[in-house]
């Protein structure tokens, strides 16, 4: 049965822990969702993981739609989000509406996720009958601003205002709360807060879901990553032994294996 929107309360209620997988192209999403992987999310990581820039902020609406257009493509199952990218909604409630019926109608994507307490736009892109998932705590869009990479909501103010913003975007009408790099108690606090379910990125146990970079999940990706980006495969290697097989096989003359190749003679 297709995943929705309903099911992701329905999700919290019966305290079932559920998994969400950034994704950024076709044949990925064949795989996750034949995987029976629930939520499947194209974020403005691809930036960094797909497009090989240093930040999420040069990603583009284009790039965005681009992207979810190939996932959605390989999606039968799956809830699908979408990202407003950085640039798609600050100037205004209306710029944002307007991006974000573009991410519904363009780019095929059921929910599109924006970073920050932006209550009045949350209420303006649900009241057009477009579901919104809200994310706080580090937000990476933001990292300009907030010095960097770093864990958010350490004092007990910041942990407040965290809450507050949390139960405000819940009154607005997210349907989830992505909750990034804050304390496990905080995150903790705010999941048991909302009927809303939280889904965590290095916030602890005990949110409702957990979300992970798949470039990262796979090991794909080289140089360090974040202590709670646990890699279950290292496809970095497989894929450079495998280039280099058959790199091998042609320098040595063992390519094409004759016994298993396509007969291209002409009839």
């Amino acid at each position: 049965m297709p995943t929705t929107v309903v099911d992701l309360r329905r999700f919290k209620d019966a305290g079932h822990r559920f998994v969400m997988l950034t994704c950024y192209d076709y044949q990925t999403a064949c795989i996750f969702d034949e995987a029976g992987i629930p939520l499947i999310f194209i974020g403005d990581t691809l930036g960094i993981m797909v497009l090989g820039f240093d930040t999420t902020i040069p990603v583009t609406m284009d790039a965005m739609v681009h992207h979810c257009q190939a996932v959605c493509r390989g999606v039968r199952d799956a809830l699908v989000i979408g990202d407003l990218p950085f640039g798609a909604y600050e100037v205004s409630a209306e710029q944002g509406l307007t991006n974000s019926i573009r991410l519904v109608k363009e780019g095929g994507v059921s929910v599109v996720k924006l970073e920050g307490p932006e209550f009045e736009l949350v209420r303006a892109i649900t009241s057009k009958g477009i579901p919104v998932m809200g994310h706080l705590g580090l937000t990476p869009q933001s990292v300009n601003a907030t010095g960097g990479y770093k864990v958010q909501a350490r004092t007990h103010e910041a942990a407040d205002r965290l809450l507050s913003d949390a139960k405000e975007l819940e009154a607005a009408g997210v349907c989830a709360l992505v909750l990034e790099a804050v304390p496990t108690e905080v995150a903790r606090r705010v999941t048991e807060s909302l009927d809303v379910p939280t889904i965590g990125i290095g916030a602890g146990p005990h949110c409702d879901g957990q979300v992970l970079v798949s470039t990262e999940m796979l090991g794909l990706t080289s140089g360090p990553s974040p202590r709670f980006a646990k890699k279950y495969a290292d496809l970095r290697s497989e894929i450079a032994t495998a280039a280099k097989s058959f790199a091998d096989e042609v320098a040595t003359g063992a390519y094409p294996d004759h016994e298993h190749s396509y007969d291209w003679e002409l009839r």
